[in-house]
């Protein structure tokens, strides 16, 4: 039986118990409530771990990651600070992965957190800003904790959440999680530019947040019927979506209706998207996968990286002794935009990095192979695209040192002079 109560009253230990494994909503689906309860309270309870797959709010610092312990598939948001400290266990994964690793017990779930809108009149709760992996999580947990928000959005989805299922309701009228959009710089509009020369009407667009996306996304206002099949959309897609850009109209799936799994912005988003049937939040065994991807022309990813070698092998996770990113969505979207018929995928990045004293193309990664090379299509920087898809590995040198920084253009050619007499 559910049980709702306020915020003021909640006492953890009356539904988790130590030992006891958390998933919880990530990013802006963050139930901060819920969070803050566990770290305030995680003395009281027992030792406890928690799956956390982003955050945002500020809440996780490394600090209150002392209290339980804390794994994640990667560092991004506030868990780049928990995870130079020590306290996160990382996963290396995939996205689309997380959820059937929940439903197999391999990432445990007796309770979920989860933030979700009020309902509708059926009962029935919205999981709002995020539809990743939290109906897994829902699934297999033994207690789910709901933190049910007046400020959340409706969204429309192939799952909701039954009040039913709900062990404990916890009603709270907070702004949920933003997340304000990038401020773009020169090398941002530069790297922008040169992709977005490559998106034309009709196309199925798959992108992040960031100054880059952001940026490339204000160039597009030129453009009819594109679509949008991504992991995530932030602010921009609003811009374009009410200018008539983004239409969905030729979309061979779920025409007219933007697909996303995450709601990643602010309270500008947040009221676009409530109950708003051009919408459509999905699970990442939809978002992602393979199957559903190849059903899609013209579609055209972006993602970043740390740093690319100069046979196009991608890091986007690590950097030496700092972990930074995570796999993410990367691999299943460059895979698809790649093969998709009038599509591409683009690696975007900054040439250098710590103020132009390091080059990001590279003789040698210093971090993890995240992207095979033998998946990369584009890799873009503010100096030009490398076309490496269907190039040998010479090749690929010459292309990818065109687009490095000129000061490092010289010794980068001396790296690549073995692999060009050998061939590989």
């Amino acid at each position: 039986m559910s049980v709702a109560i306020d915020a003021a009253e909640l006492n953890l230990a009356k539904y988790v118990r130590a030992g006891d494994r958390i998933v919880w909503g990530q990013a802006c689906g963050e139930p901060t409530t819920l969070v803050e309860a566990l770290i305030a309270q995680a003395e009281h309870i027992g030792r406890v771990s928690a799956f956390a797959a982003t955050s945002f709010s500020g809440i996780l610092t490394a600090e209150a990651a002392e209290r339980f312990d804390l794994s994640s598939m990667g560092a991004i948001g506030a868990l780049r600070v928990v995870a130079a400290k020590g306290r996160l266990g990382i996963v290396p994964c995939h996205v689309s992965q997380v959820a059937p690793m929940i439903e197999q017990g391999i990432i445990g779930c007796d309770v979920a957190f989860v933030q979700v809108s009020p309902p509708d009149a059926s009962g029935n709760h919205s999981f709002g800003l995020i539809s990743d992996f939290v109906a897994s999580a829902v699934k297999k947990a033994r207690v789910v904790i709901a933190e049910v928000n007046e400020r959340v959005p409706f969204t429309y989805s192939d799952v909701v959440l039954p009040a039913s299922r709900i062990d404990c309701a916890v009603h709270v009228n907070r702004m949920p999680v933003e997340v304000q959009p990038a401020q773009i710089g020169e090398t941002d509009m530069a790297i922008a530019k040169i992709v977005a020369g490559y998106i034309e009407s009709g196309s199925v667009i798959q992108v992040g947040v960031g100054a880059v996306p952001d940026a490339i996304l204000r160039l597009l206002l030129d453009r009819r019927d594109l679509g949008v099949h991504s992991g995530m959309i932030g602010d921009g897609l609003v811009d374009l979506m009410e200018a008539g850009v983004i239409t969905n109209a030729t979309k061979a799936i779920d025409t007219g209706v933007a697909i996303t799994g995450a709601l990643i912005g602010t309270r500008r988003l947040y009221e676009f998207v409530n109950r708003n049937p051009k919408i459509g939040m999905r699970s990442t065994a939809y978002t992602h996968d393979a199957s559903v991807l190849a059903r899609l022309t013209k579609l055209v990813t972006i993602n970043s990286a740390v740093e690319v070698d100069l046979t196009g092998q991608v890091n986007a996770e690590q950097s030496g002794g700092q972990y930074l990113g995570g796999t993410g969505g990367q691999v299943d979207y460059v895979r698809a935009g790649s093969r998709s018929p009038g599509g591409h995928a683009f690696i975007a990045l900054p040439a250098t990095a710590k103020g132009g004293k390091i080059s990001r193309i590279t003789a040698a990664l210093s971090g993890p192979v995240t992207t095979a090379r033998s998946d990369v299509d584009v890799i873009v920087t503010e100096f030009g695209a490398a076309e490496l898809k269907g190039q040998t590995l010479a090749e690929r040198t010459r292309r990818l040192i065109n687009i490095a920084h000129p000061d490092f253009r010289e010794e980068l050619d001396r790296a690549a002079h073995s692999i060009r007499q050998r061939g590989f």
